[in-house]
């Protein structure tokens, strides 16, 4: 899976470069992966602005602004709450468009309408509305958070053409 996300990274700066346009991300289950991933590509710093690591609730309401409220009606691991970490990513950051993550990658925290491996991805951009989806993936936590960053990355392809 390393290569498909290297070549996926890759694909992500190619497309950010060629329009000329920044990126950056707010994570919570991946613990920094997809900007560790992006930042792997030489000369990412033309087109990757920043990612802030948003593990705990608080982390989420001060530094991306994702509303206290938002948090304990849906709990961290939803859409309202990703789609106000990627819109907070924005509005924090000079990014034209940008990527946020909220899961549960297990093995604990899993529950009957949120098992371990449903993972909200969500992305925002200056010229359109932000969007998200669910997606539920298999495995262990790495193989949880690999996935996700891999369907991060592809689906920021297909948001930002």
């Amino acid at each position: 899976m390393d290569k498909e996300i290297e070549k996926l990274a890759h694909e992500v700066g190619m497309m950010f470069k060629q329009k000329n346009m920044k990126l950056a991300t707010a994570e919570s289950c991946t613990g920094g992966g997809l900007g560790f991933w992006i930042t792997s590509i030489p000369g990412s710093s033309e087109w990757y602005d920043r990612g802030f690591i948003t593990y705990t609730n608080a982390a989420k309401t001060e530094m991306l602004n994702v509303k206290p409220h938002t948090l304990d009606m849906y709990g961290a691991v939803s859409e309202p709450v990703v789609i106000e970490m990627a819109d907070g990513a924005l509005a924090q950051s000079d990014a034209d468009i940008t990527i946020a993550v909220s899961g549960i990658a297990g093995p604990d925290g899993g529950s009957p309408d949120k098992p371990v491996g449903t993972v909200w991805i969500a992305y925002a951009s200056k010229n359109s509305r932000s969007e998200a989806f669910i997606e539920l993936f298999p495995g262990d936590r790495e193989a949880v958070r690999l996935a996700t960053i891999k369907r991060a990355l592809e689906q920021v392809i297909k948001f930002t053409l």
